[in-house]
């Protein structure tokens, strides 16, 4: 909450508690002051995860972003793909601009293809070449002044962008979420969002229980016909998270 600007007065306020209900927060956050909307929301985010840990969520949990500050909790690492593209929309204006431009672009893809390999087989002698090699390629004056801006950004980005390097088990990009909300772009294209708040919560509801639905290798269409028909066979998606994730993280 203090790396998302909640105040120090504000943060000395709030209790190790629990709560039944948004009701019941609110009403707590009334009682000791905390009314400002954005102090509220920080509040209530940073209560959100501490619910997630106190459920059994692994807190080592890795989150992978676009650099985006509110994904910034938990482990968090950068997207190599969004790192990259500051390098990639830079304009080479001769040709030899054109052709640093396009050794230093192969030569990242190229480090990026040995992250790619060290996830599948890590060891300790590749790590320590890795993070060498990385120190080296975005330390580097090429002359090209915006390139070398880009570059050095890029290198102070170096401990989310090499937490790999640590947790081979985390991808190096975030396309599998970005693909997940690409549903929700394409229909607001379409339909323009929805006419009302009882309205969107339900495409939002519907969307994400098919996507978690397939996450997990159930048929959406036989959940629904489960709950429907009230059969109860197959068991609480959020009972099948937790295992899912203490499969993946031991």
């Amino acid at each position: 909450m203090a790396v998302q600007g909640l105040p120090q007065y504000q943060l000395e306020k709030l209790e190790e508690k629990i709560f039944k209900d948004d009701n019941e927060w609110s009403s707590y956050l009334k009682t000791i002051d905390i009314v400002m909307d954005h102090h509220v929301r920080i509040a209530t985010e940073g209560a959100l995860v501490g619910s997630i840990i106190y459920h059994g969520f692994n807190k080592d949990l890795a989150i992978i972003s676009d650099d985006a500050g509110q994904f910034n909790i938990f482990l968090h690492g950068l997207c190599w793909v969004h790192a990259e593209r500051s390098i990639h929309k830079l304009i080479g204006f001769t040709d030899k601009q054109k052709k640093i431009l396009e050794e230093i672009r192969s030569d990242i893809w190229q480090f990026y293809h040995g992250l790619k390999a060290y996830r599948i087989n890590p060891d300790e002698a590749t790590k320590i070449d890795l993070n060498e090699q990385f120190d080296k390629l975005f330390i580097q004056k090429t002359g090209f002044a915006s390139l070398d801006q880009a570059l050095k950004r890029i290198h102070q980005n170096k401990s989310e962008l090499l937490l790999v390097l640590d947790r081979p088990d985390i991808p190096l990009h975030n396309n599998l979420s970005e693909t997940d909300i690409r549903e929700y772009v394409k229909r607001r294209k379409i339909s323009g969002s929805t006419r009302s708040d009882n309205g969107k919560r339900a495409r939002d509801t519907f969307t994400s229980l098919k996507k978690t639905c397939r996450k997990l290798g159930i048929s959406f269409w036989k959940y629904l016909d489960d709950r429907i028909r009230r059969k109860n066979e197959i068991p609480p998606l959020a009972e099948m998270m937790k295992l899912k994730i203490t499969e993946s993280y031991p």
